[in-house]
């Protein structure tokens, strides 16, 4: 049976943007049933040679972006001809070039675009909210991302204030609902693109925290910041995450400022499942999922595998 589309769901549910109503999809992560069903955005669970996730290393950036999804099964077990794709970057600043590691890789995401096009996409949107007081035009073109998403026939769209709903969070332990990116909600595929960071408060800034980039007063978020960023992904759900690893910011997150903070790790870390990606990316800063509070919350909620060792992780060089 070929899973729903989130559009889809919206229509036969018939859903106002007043909320999300909970429906048994019946789909599972490698024997973990899926608790969430509203994740319409999830791609199916891997099969035959595919690998659960994927860790690729070299010093191409699109190379190793391609590598990993080449593990998992290429773009076209995640997006299919005549989708709308979504792709979220960590566009969070305007004041640092990438090379300073506060933002998302230009390149990793301008890949991502050609892939998705590529695939047939019927579009692919890149969208980010940057913190407060800093404009989303600035940040785009100071992260070098505007360009090069544009080349490559993608479109940047800033985040319209009236766009943001609210949904119901059913499976949410501290939070019951919140304001989220309409469009997001409704896209077919949703593909989470942060890069891996340092975080004051949350420690890390993975996949998980990323997703704060889609929702209205992510600030009001920071109370009980594992548990919410967990309630959230818990209605977001990427279809694909993908971990930009190609330069790490291992101090002073989440802005970072001196190059000095920054690490060349050259790797991309990617999975249809946010929760073991995390996990596996927090081991570049000697870290474990378990020690990252968002991480090892989204896990206990049942929403991905914080443990790897009994899932197929290929490793490959590029």
């Amino acid at each position: 049976m070929t899973p729903l589309t989130r559009r889809e769901f919206l229509k036969l549910a018939g859903l106002t943007t007043a909320g999300l109503v909970l429906l048994e999809t019946g789909c599972s992560l490698q024997g973990h049933k899926a608790t969430n069903s509203t994740g319409h955005h999830q791609a199916p669970a891997p099969t035959g040679n595919q690998a659960y996730l994927a860790v690729a290393h070299g010093g191409d950036p699109a190379a190793i972006v391609k590598a990993a999804l080449g593990c998992l099964g290429g773009i076209q077990r995640f997006v299919k001809p005549g989708q709308d794709v979504i792709i979220k970057p960590n566009i969070c600043v305007d004041y640092h070039p990438p090379e300073y590691a506060a933002t998302t890789n230009p390149v990793v995401v301008a890949t991502l675009v050609t892939l998705c096009l590529g695939a047939g996409a019927k579009r692919a949107r890149v969208m980010d909210s940057p913190f407060a007081g800093i404009s989303p035009t600035s940040a785009y073109a100071a992260s070098g991302i505007e360009a090069v998403v544009k080349a490559a026939g993608g479109e940047m769209e800033v985040m319209s204030p009236i766009k943001f709903a609210k949904f119901d969070i059913p499976q949410g332990k501290s939070l019951t609902s919140w304001e989220i990116y309409r469009d997001v909600m409704e896209t077919d595929v949703l593909i989470d693109v942060p890069i891996a960071k340092t975080h004051s408060l949350a420690r890390l800034t993975l996949g998980s925290k990323n997703l704060l980039g889609v929702v209205s007063n992510p600030n009001q978020i920071h109370s009980d910041l594992g548990q919410r960023v967990a309630d959230l992904v818990s209605v977001i759900r990427p279809t694909l995450t993908v971990v930009d690893a190609y330069r790490i910011l291992v101090d002073h997150g989440p802005t970072g400022g001196s190059l000095s903070d920054v690490r060349q790790a050259k790797t991309i870390i990617a999975s249809h499942d946010i929760i073991a990606a995390d996990a596996y990316a927090a081991t570049l800063f000697g870290l474990t999922g378990a020690e990252i509070p968002c991480v090892k919350q989204g896990a206990e909620m049942g929403l991905g595998r914080l443990d790897l060792s009994a899932v197929k992780v290929e490793e490959v060089n590029s």
